[in-house]
C-alpha cells in the first residue's frame, strides 16, 4: 500500500526546479566534455571547427588551438581570441603558420609574446619583429633564441640595454663559433 504524502504545489515547484537544475548541469557538463575531446581529436572535421572556434569555454578553444590539424585560416582566428591561453596556445601550435607567428610578435599581451619570442619553432620573420619591442625582456629573450639570425643579433648589439646588448654578443659569438 502507497502511501502519498500531501505536497504543497510550491514544494512541488521547488523540487521540479531542482531536478531540471540537476539534469541541465548533467547535461551541460556531458556537453562540455564531448566538445572538449572534439578539439583535441585529430580527426575532427572542419563544420566542427567552425562550431568550436567560438565556443564559450576557454578550456574547449585552447584544446582546439593545440590541435596540430587546425588549418592556417583556424589559427589566425584562434590568435585573434580574447584569451591570452587560447593564443599562447597557438604559438605553440606547430602547425602554426608565419602569418600567425607575425600576428602574435604585435600582440598586447606580454606573455603571449613572450612565448613567441622562446618558442623554438618561431620563424626568422617573427623574430625580427619581436627584436625591434619595446619591452627590452622580449628582446633579451630574441637574443637568446637560437633561430635569430646574425643579422638581427648585430641589430640588437645596438639595443639600448646592455642586458641585451650583452646576451647578442654571446649568442653572435655562439653562431661565429659554429661556422
Amino acid at each position: 500500500m502507497k502511501v502519498l504524502l500531501p505536497m504543497h504545489n510550491s514544494s512541488a515547484k521547488v523540487l521540479l526546479s531542482f531536478f531540471i537544475l540537476i539534469y541541465s548541469s548533467v547535461v551541460a557538463a556531458d556537453s562540455f566534455e564531448s566538445s572538449y575531446r572534439l578539439a583535441r581529436s585529430p580527426l575532427i572535421k572542419s563544420s566542427d571547427i567552425k562550431l568550436l572556434l567560438n565556443h564559450p569555454s576557454v578550456d574547449v578553444r585552447e584544446a582546439l588551438a593545440q590541435n596540430r590539424k587546425l588549418k592556417p585560416a583556424a589559427l589566425i582566428k584562434l590568435a585573434a581570441d580574447s584569451s591570452e591561453r587560447v593564443r599562447i596556445a597557438v604559438a605553440t601550435n606547430l602547425s602554426t603558420d608565419t602569418r600567425t607567428f607575425l600576428v602574435l610578435a604585435t600582440d598586447p599581451n606580454h606573455s603571449v609574446k613572450s612565448v613567441v619570442a622562446r618558442f623554438e619553432y618561431v620563424p626568422v620573420e617573427a623574430l625580427i619583429v619581436l627584436a625591434q619591442d619595446k619591452s627590452a625582456e622580449i628582446r633579451l629573450e630574441v637574443a637568446r633564441n637560437l633561430n635569430t639570425t646574425a643579422a638581427t643579433l648585430k641589430t640588437l648589439l645596438k639595443d639600448s640595454d646592455p642586458d641585451v646588448q650583452a646576451i647578442a654578443a654571446h649568442s653572435l659569438q655562439r653562431i661565429e663559433n659554429e661556422e
